[in-house]
């Protein structure tokens, strides 16, 4: 069955259809209220006359499609197909990241919170989402200060040998270790910090403050004083909580700009009345993509999906809640419609979400609105509303927005340099790290065959390649080619001289290589009692970045972001200045080897002939006359003769001429 034969058979009845290629390819999935009307409506001439339906058309050979019950099914399967399958014609959502939670692993023995950007069925307790990003951190480090809850990643449902730094210093109760704590007293220190996730300052203020009177009466002094610095810790939180409530409005607002077949999406999210965060998305290959235009289903006809909407043209107010004209459209623009793009952007990015705002501001209509807002309703049992405001304080709101996504499309498309606290900003928000990164140290290992193995650390601090801190490590555990051992030995030595100077650790260590590598260096670190320390490393060819403890869920940057360039030219100087080193020592050993078997020529001997003309090179290429003026007279004799042998030897025939042929040894140092 050729397709418009197919077509005609399909049910007048909601659904999602799915247009396939020749090689069983889904290239579209689109939704509908009635699939024989809309996937019919591609046919029509004036539709495929439309350059992007027109190639869509031109490479479908089938359609296939799966009917629902309401058009909110529809929605729901529209955007999972197109997150799983990622047609080539529909808008693809890219950035497609969280803001993270807090989570209480409840059902452990001995539960511990950490930040999390990944919600599972797994019997954890999740609070949040943060904004900004950061704010995890912070509550999570408040907590582990405070309540002494560990943040770490040991695992605490078996004990350990003994506890790590955190214990001694006396940020944790050390659950990992048997008899450190007591099971009461560790479901007291938990249940303290439900509470305090949870909100209910007042209850958790009443037990703080028994438990502060108890350890008095008792003389139990320190404790008592914990319990105190407790007490401000949720007094501090009460005020900040009390000034940011004056406006409890949550609203998510959204603007845009589009030039040149290139798009910048902004986003602001406002939280009890506050802008607390922002977010940039980007689409450089908008050429590509099918915008659907609004279905008009009611007298049993629909747009094609490229329809682009007439954007000189003000609907009327009863109609619509928002104008129709954007300054942040260029005059280029001609095919684009922001209304269907903000139709599909929309629901990639809130639909199966845990949290939606009460209300989301656009810059215009756009189809689907009052259908999404209904769907997203349900999704989290509350009213949620989707406005495009046309004037007012929340229309100057979406204008700054559009306004800060022009900047954001200047910076990104017009290849302006970002400032380095924006890059270093925005790699903590990439990586999730707990603070904006000051300081980088970066390894990587060197050898040929498991020989002369070294390794480089490089560092990057405050913007800037720091030369002068730069260190260098001669391997000397390992025989063999063993990477991970080697990144073991090194790391276990840089870090336990920095602990033993009471030295600041850096913001990330770095690691160049894959999940083994970064396993490694994790295993390194834990064998010495760190295990709070930010760990990443980038794999060579993919260029992913592995964050530890978020192994499952890798960072992919864009090609173009200066985040992953930031991280690309750390990674590549650490490898040069390994490879140089390597060199140096594949040299020292090559020197010593041949230098060493002249006779007359011993240790001292060597060393003056090498500081004297520089290298191996240098030597072999110096004339009698010139070695006098460095050994003595006989010695210079047996130098001579020894170079003038091989040489003679690889022109005899042990060797290529020596014009067409470098020796072996000078291969080496090469």
């Amino acid at each position: 069955m050729d397709l418009t034969a197919k077509i005609r058979t399909l049910p007048k009845q909601p659904g999602v259809y799915l247009y396939k290629n020749a090689e069983g390819e889904v290239i579209y999935v689109g939704k509908a209220k009635n699939l024989r009307s809309r996937v019919g409506s591609y046919l029509l001439a004036h539709n495929q006359a439309n350059s992007k339906t027109g190639t869509l058309m031109r490479e479908a050979v089938d359609v296939d499609y799966i009917q629902v019950a309401n058009e909110h099914e529809a929605l729901a399967l529209e955007n999972n197909l197109i997150k799983q399958r990622k047609p080539r014609f529909n808008i693809l959502l890219r950035d497609d990241k969280t803001y993270p939670y807090v989570k209480l692993t409840a059902g452990d023995r001995h539960p511990k919170v950490f930040v999390t950007r990944k919600l599972k069925k797994d019997g954890g307790q999740y609070f949040g989402p943060y904004f900004p990003g950061n704010l995890a951190y912070r509550i999570v480090d408040l907590i582990h200060r405070s309540f002494l809850i560990p943040s770490c990643k040991v695992d605490l449902n078996r004990y350990h040998p003994r506890p790590c730094l955190e214990f001694y210093i006396k940020r944790c109760l050390a659950p990992c270790v048997e008899n450190m704590v007591t099971p009461e007293a560790y479901r007291e220190a938990i249940r303290d910090v439900q509470l305090f996730l949870e909100g209910h300052e007042v209850e958790l203020e009443a037990r703080l403050k028994q438990r502060m009177a108890e350890a008095a009466a008792n003389e139990q002094f320190e404790l008592a004083a914990k319990f105190r610095d407790q007490l401000v810790t949720v007094h501090q939180l009460q005020e900040k909580q009390r000034i940011a409530s004056t406006d409890n409005e949550d609203a998510d607002v959204f603007g845009f700009h589009f030039e040149k077949e290139m798009l910048a999406v902004g986003q602001f999210h406002m939280r009890q009345g506050k802008i607390v965060d922002k977010r940039d998305f980007f689409w450089e290959d908008l050429p590509e993509l099918v915008f659907e235009a609004a279905e008009d289903e009611a007298d049993g006809a629909a747009s094609a999906p490229d329809s682009t909407t007439d954007l000189s043209s003000r609907p009327k107010r009863s109609e619509v809640e928002g104008p129709a004209v954007l300054p942040s459209v260029h005059s280029d623009s001609a095919g684009f419609s922001p209304a269907a793009f903000f139709g599909a952007f929309l629901k990639q990015l809130y639909l199966d979400q845990p949290y939606v705002p009460r209300t989301i501001y656009v810059p215009l209509e756009f189809p689907d609105r009052a259908a999404l807002a209904s769907f997203l309703s349900e999704q989290s049992g509350r009213k949620v509303e989707i406005l495009a405001p046309q004037r007012g304080d929340k229309r100057s709101l979406v204008d700054l927005v559009c306004q800060n996504a022009k900047q954001a499309y200047d910076q990104r498309f017009r290849t302006l340099q970002p400032s380095k606290n924006a890059i270093a900003t925005a790699l903590q928000d990439a990586l999730g790290l707990p603070d904006i990164p000051t300081r980088i140290e970066c390894f990587d290992i060197s050898h040929i065959a498991g020989a002369e193995t070294v390794a480089s650390m490089v560092v990057w601090e405050h913007g800037e390649m720091k030369k002068a801190d730069y260190r260098k490590f001669k391997v000397n555990s390992v025989t063999g080619v063993d990477d991970f051992a080697s990144m073991h030995e090194v790391l276990v030595r840089r870090y336990t001289k920095l602990q033993a100077n009471n030295e600041p650790f850096p913001s990330l260590i770095l690691i160049d290589g894959g999940l083994g590598q970064l396993h490694a260096a994790y295993a390194a670190l834990e064998s010495i009692g760190i295990t709070l320390q930010p760990l990443a490393s980038i794999a060579k060819r993919e260029e992913v970045i592995y964050v530890y403890g978020q192994e499952d869920d890798p960072v992919v940057l864009d090609r173009r972001s200066p985040v992953l360039h930031l991280v690309q030219r750390i990674r590549d100087e650490s490898h040069r200045f390994a490879i140089s080193y390597h060199r140096k020592r594949r040299e020292m050993r090559d020197r010593d080897s041949e230098l060493l078997e002249i006779p007359g020529v011993g240790t001292t001997t060597r060393n003056r002939l090498v500081e004297h003309f520089g290298s191996l090179r240098g030597i072999k290429a110096a004339g009698y006359d010139a070695l006098t003026a460095v050994v003595n007279v006989a010695t210079a004799k047996k130098i001579r003769a020894y170079f003038d042998t091989e040489r003679e030897a690889a022109i005899d025939g042990e060797g290529l001429p020596a014009e067409t042929e470098t020796p072996p040894t000078l291969r080496i140092l090469q």
